[in-house]
């Protein structure tokens, strides 16, 4: 699986099924629709386009489930959220909401590489104390 084979918006449809797969076996086109806040045409041009490309299985009307490479591709597109979003909360101080909001949108366009760098050193500072520091010292410019 190469980085980047799909757009932004299909990275978080695959995304999105994987999180409603980890709440029951399979997900749902509403569950979609209503997850993502789109239109189910939108969620249906998509679920066409992902099962084309092997990601889904999906036929109209029916359940649909992530083919082995599109777990596989899901998960790296979740695990890429999860650091940037600690990095954001924990390193940079964002609250909840706005580290989620901008870990979502910068999911799309870093690679493993740098999310693994990322990672690597929010550990660091973690291990170091160094964000509490930081904190400290936001706090402190504010």
């Amino acid at each position: 699986m190469r980085d980047r084979e799909l757009s932004g918006s299909m990275e978080d449809y695959l995304e999105t099924i994987l999180l409603l797969q980890k709440e029951n076996p399979v997900a749902r086109a509403k569950e979609i629709s209503e997850k993502l806040g789109v239109k189910m045409s939108s969620v249906t041009n998509a679920l066409k386009h992902l099962s084309e490309k092997g990601f889904i299985n999906y036929d109209r009307y029916s359940f649909i489930t992530l083919t082995k490479e599109g777990e596989k591709y899901a998960e790296n597109i979740f695990l890429r959220h999860e650091v940037l979003k600690k990095f954001l909360k924990t390193v940079v101080g964002l609250s909840e909401d706005h580290a989620e909001e901008n870990a979502c949108r910068m999911e799309h366009v870093m690679d493993m590489d740098v999310i693994s760098r990322i990672n690597k050193l929010v550990e660091f500072l973690e291990r170091e104390n160094v964000s509490q520091e930081f904190k400290k010292y936001l706090d402190e410019k504010n």
